[in-house]
């Protein structure tokens, strides 16, 4: 469906895929590659044109829209910008959760150029991802916090998909900062100045380095995990070494007085059991003591700290 700008400086047309009988007039000539990118491309892409005289004309697709957990849900459409018109291809304002359509159409519309208005959009998109971003702060907060106050081993795989999320903000993020740079490079008058241009720019910016920084956090979050994982399995380690060294006294007498030979000696005592108990009892604890006067026992017969990491 085609809507066009009420202002006279430039026109805005939204179409679908579909339109491109209609999409196929208001472009360059030798800009069918676009056209055909509208009905194969569904990745990011740009691309950057001056005809020759002189017009400047910044094209591509753009993934705005990711469903966190199935690759194949997310929202791609495609634009065609010129100081004077802006074409827009299965733009769907509706995935736009935190966005009133209504009211952000009629402010792009009011903007003095095509680029402002696309400029306008891709603020207002900024704008929906920072308020998801803030979501995803909330979600690393509780994170951090079961860390201490919950540090079981399903820890380590929440962390992981809090990092998988980081990866898919950044690949949503990286193009549009590459749209932002394809703008500054066309060098559209009165735009690389303008106010619409720099407080998008600023937007992108504080986005990335929302992101760089809770990158940093979900790595040290890592970082940490690991160490306790692997102080766990040290534990764990050298607390099966620590018994079945006290119970080797038990064993080896067991397997000694198990033995079916015809002549022992020790089956004819006639307190022959309670020496052996004794004997078992005296080797275990004399080997125990020299565990512990040697260091080895560390702190295994010591009970947790409430509130330790290492539980």
């Amino acid at each position: 469906m085609e809507t066009d700008n009420r202002l006279k400086q430039w026109e805005w047309h939204q179409f679908s895929a579909n339109d491109i009988d209609q999409i196929r007039p208001l472009i360059k000539k030798d800009d069918g590659e676009w056209l055909r990118q509208l009905l194969n491309n569904r990745t990011n892409c740009l691309r950057i044109k001056v005809d020759e005289s002189g017009g400047k004309v910044v094209q591509g697709s753009l993934i705005y829209k990711q469903n966190f957990d199935v690759e194949e849900d997310y929202h791609i459409f495609h634009f065609y910008i010129t100081a004077n018109r802006m074409i827009t291809v299965d733009l769907k304002f509706s995935a736009l959760k935190h966005i009133n359509s209504d009211s952000l159409v009629k402010r792009i519309n009011r903007t003095e150029n095509a680029v402002d208005g696309f400029l306008f959009f891709l603020g207002e998109l900024m704008n929906e991802m920072l308020v998801e971003i803030d979501q995803f702060e909330d979600a690393l907060k509780t994170l951090i916090w079961s860390i201490r106050k919950r540090n079981e081993t399903g820890i380590l795989e929440k962390v992981y998909a809090r990092r998988h999320e980081l990866l898919i903000w950044k690949s949503l993020l990286i193009p549009i900062k590459e749209v932002r740079m394809a703008i500054e490079e066309a060098n559209f008058e009165d735009t690389s100045n303008g106010e619409i241009f720099t407080r998008t720019c600023r937007r992108i910016d504080r986005a990335m380095e929302l992101l760089n920084e809770y990158e940093h956090e979900v790595d040290s979050i890592i970082n940490l995990e690991e160490v306790i994982s692997s102080h766990r399995g040290n534990e764990i380690m050298k607390t099966l070494t620590v018994i079945t060294i006290i119970f080797t006294p038990i064993m080896a007498y067991g397997a000694l007085w198990g033995m079916n030979f015809k002549y022992m000696p020790e089956l004819e005592w006639k307190h022959g059991y309670l020496i052996s108990i004794i004997i078992i009892m005296v080797s275990t604890v004399l080997l125990y003591g020299y565990l512990k006067v040697k260091g080895w026992t560390g702190d295994l017969l010591k009970g947790r700290k409430r509130g330790s990491f290492f539980k």
